[in-house]
């Protein structure tokens, strides 16, 4: 399992998860990379954070953390897995990383962090872009499947 993160200035840290991921080691993961990304994508302090609605991520513990660090968390409707965007990322990975044939874990993750790199800040920014017309298509669909 990975946990990555990204902006519309290109993508942050992408972090392998070893064993099962609960609200513990989510906050160990954000505690160890959100910043870090933050940094390195010049983003300052006061960007808005997004993440859907897993239990560990709206955990009281979890939204006590982002209240202690002053972090802006988007508030995301719940059952709405097409509004968010770093799933297209995902896809992207899955297929990049698929064409190259990783014949063991440690090519797996290499080639998952190289290619995590190559994405385009293009890329990255258009799917911020186009944030809006997901919660419109999601309106206009009554809450049903759209083409994101």
């Amino acid at each position: 399992m990975l946990w990555g993160c990204f902006s519309s200035v290109g993508t942050g840290k992408l972090v392998r998860i070893e064993g099962m991921m609960d609200g513990i080691k989510y906050r160990e993961i954000l505690e160890g990379n959100l910043f870090q990304s933050s940094r390195d994508l010049r983003l300052g302090w006061r960007f808005t954070f997004q993440q859907d609605n897993d239990p560990k991520h709206t955990a009281k513990a979890t939204l006590e953390w982002f209240k202690g660090k002053h972090l802006n968390v988007l508030e995301w409707p719940s059952q709405s897995p097409d509004l968010n965007p770093i799933g297209n990322l995902w896809y992207d990975l899955k297929i990049a990383v698929h064409q190259r044939n990783p014949s063991n874990l440690k090519e797996l993750e290499q080639f998952c962090l190289e290619e995590w790199a190559k994405i385009q800040v293009a890329r990255c920014a258009k799917l911020i872009e186009t944030y809006l017309k997901r919660v419109a298509a999601l309106i206009a669909a009554k809450g049903g499947s759209t083409k994101y």
